[in-house]
């Protein structure tokens, strides 16, 4: 999560939210994003999908059973969704979100019952730091 928060303060650099993401596969770090909605004009280009994309690449696979994603906020609805189809294992995030998080917050993706995946879930981790980021990010968007 520490790699992803790195991330995330690049995101904040580059005037973007600052959501990094990382995926790992039997331990090994093989993506790394952060949030390039501003860079690209893209409304998709959120760290988690971005790190999706390198990790299908990477393992020459679209199935990411076997990867944990670490993501310092919760996954929006979009990235929920794309975690389910591409199978990721397990989701850790730091920061919950109670207003577009769909893995606990608004909702849980992670509770319907009727998808042909299901993921384990984590949350709390390096949640301090990650929403002390957020928060300056978006306090000086505010002023």
């Amino acid at each position: 999560m520490k790699l992803a928060y790195n991330i995330a303060i690049d995101a904040y650099r580059n005037n973007e939210v600052p959501v990094g993401a990382v995926i790992a596969h039997q331990g090994e770090v093989i993506a790394s994003a952060h949030n390039q909605v501003e860079l690209t004009g893209d409304p998709t280009a959120h760290a988690e999908i971005l790190a999706i994309t390198q990790a299908t690449q990477k393992l020459e696979d679209w199935r990411l059973n076997e990867c944990t994603l670490f993501v310092t906020k919760e996954p929006c609805p979009m990235c929920s969704g794309a975690s389910v189809m591409a199978r990721i294992g397990r989701v850790v995030y730091a920061v919950p979100d109670p207003k577009m998080g769909f893995m606990g917050g608004a909702l849980d993706i992670t509770k319907v019952q009727s998808l042909n995946h299901h993921i384990e879930l984590s949350a709390g981790v390096l949640e301090e730091d990650c929403r002390a980021l957020l928060s300056h990010f978006f306090a000086g968007k505010r002023v």
